[in-house]
């Protein structure tokens, strides 16, 4: 009997703590509707005098868009009902007001888009303004933004008022677009219901993430296993709480403010992006006769590249640069064939600075690349990784195939005439190449041995 006693106080003392909140969030609705019908009478007042514009700004259109992987965050921010009854309504309403502003400026950061606001509930999501592989992280870092955002708030103010629940779950969203002048989304599917329910089941100040989110954040931050969630049709769904950047990966190991190693890992994350774009852009562009300079050409060298890197013991940051590196290595071939290493360096210029390289990042790159022009004359370790990369081939056992795929694309455009005279050539090239690396000479100088046997059996 003491028993259920004890059990049902605890249900009751819970059922007023819920009440509570209620009734907070409804003073904050009332408010936050009274100061919408205010700008709607405003609105009202500009339809009169200039209907015709007004109607012109107001003009939509819809599209429909699928994302398969897209981020969706949602927030509850909730008042302390102790401060709450000691605190005017209007200054609450005007505190949440600036709180929402500053989570904005933080969205706009990470390139999130807010699709709903409404009261304390804060909708956004990453992933639709641009399509990427990198938006669950983009997110989480916003969502641990807001949260100290809101401490600092709350330690420098006479009140602590405010806090804040997160929930955050990766999935594929239908996003419908809304609007010329002024995009805006409407997005529909169990994504969104999944974030919210996350959200639910969060304990304030607390970030809470689905399992598919944890998958792929949980390199960069620290995570906790939270429980399940039960979902009807879908089971029961773990979650996971994030407590903070790996130490790491965060300056002075605070796990607050990422460092060198974070911006690194995750502009590896980042580099399959770009490796998208300029794949697509090679696959549309280059020259149907480059029969060897062609996309498999650029995705062995970046394949190559790592390969010897990590052979050769470099640093991650070192991989990154490489690796774009052999990305736009022969790119410059959409402009140009002859000089195509400048050219490539043009694109490096035109391309990079969307994804926040730095100058040096930049022009090192840049240095890569020409490093690979014909005779190759590498100044330093990576340029000596980038080319022996770039002739990984005449090392390995399809060197004929691949070397005949050359030959046809120089014959096709008049720089070659025979098939003897390549092979001469062919003999003479390889006979003097030599591998810098230490990784690459153990892996194709054996191999490479062979293949000039093989090219001098060939000649007439």
């Amino acid at each position: 009997m003491q028993d259920q006693n004890k059990e049902l106080l605890k249900r009751i003392s819970g059922l007023v703590k819920l009440n509570k909140k209620l009734v907070e969030r409804n003073s904050l609705l009332v408010k936050q509707n009274e100061k919408f019908k205010a700008e709607n009478t405003k609105l009202k007042l500009k339809l009169d005098l200039l209907p015709e514009e007004i109607e012109q700004q107001q003009t939509k259109t819809t599209k429909s868009n699928k994302f398969d992987r897209a981020t969706v965050l949602y927030a509850g921010i909730h008042g302390s009902a102790r401060d709450i009854q000691n605190v005017e309504n209007q200054k609450m309403a005007d505190e949440l007001d600036q709180v929402l502003l500053d989570f904005d400026s933080i969205l706009e950061k990470y390139d999130i888009v807010k699709t709903k606001s409404i009261g304390d509930t804060l909708i956004c999501i990453g992933g639709i303004s641009k399509r990427n592989s990198t938006n669950p992280i983009e997110i989480v870092l916003a969502a641990l933004e807001m949260k100290q955002m809101l401490n600092s708030k709350i330690s420098g103010s006479k009140t602590d008022a405010w806090d804040i629940r997160i929930g955050i779950h990766t999935g594929s969203i239908h996003a419908q677009v809304m609007g010329r002048k002024q995009i805006h989304y409407n997005i529909k599917g169990d994504t969104v219901n999944i974030a919210s329910r996350m959200e639910g089941w969060s304990d304030e100040g607390k970030i809470n993430v689905s399992a598919m989110t944890y998958e792929l954040i949980k390199e960069f931050f620290v995570c906790e296993y939270y429980g399940k969630m039960p979902v009807r049709y879908k089971g029961n769904l773990q979650m996971f709480t994030v407590k903070g950047i790996r130490p790491e990966l965060s300056k002075n190991g605070e796990g607050v403010i990422p460092n060198l190693a974070f911006r690194t890992k995750f502009f590896l994350v980042q580099f399959t992006d770009l490796q998208e774009i300029m794949l697509d852009r090679l696959e549309k562009e280059l020259p149907s006769h480059l029969y060897y300079h062609n996309v498999k050409h650029t995705v062995d060298v970046v394949t190559q590249v790592e390969l010897i890197g990590w052979g050769e013991g470099i640093s991650d940051e070192e991989i990154l640069l490489l690796k774009t590196a052999a990305l736009f290595h022969d790119a410059g071939h959409v402009i140009a064939y002859d000089d195509h290493e400048f050219h490539g360096t043009v694109l490096v210029k035109e391309y990079l600075p969307k994804f926040n390289y730095t100058k040096e990042e930049i022009d090192t790159i840049c240095d890569l690349i020409m490093a690979t022009k014909l005779p190759p004359t590498p100044k330093n370790r990576l340029e000596e990784i980038m080319c022996d990369s770039d002739l990984d081939y005449l090392g390995r056992s399809d060197m004929i195939p691949v070397s005949g795929n050359l030959f046809k694309e120089l014959k096709k455009q008049n720089k070659i005439d025979s098939l003897n005279d390549w092979n001469k050539l062919q003999l003479k090239f390889i006979s003097n190449h030599q591998y810098f690396t230490a990784t690459a000479r153990n892996l194709r100088e054996v191999n490479k041995q062979k293949q000039i046997e093989r090219i001098k059996n060939l000649i007439v």
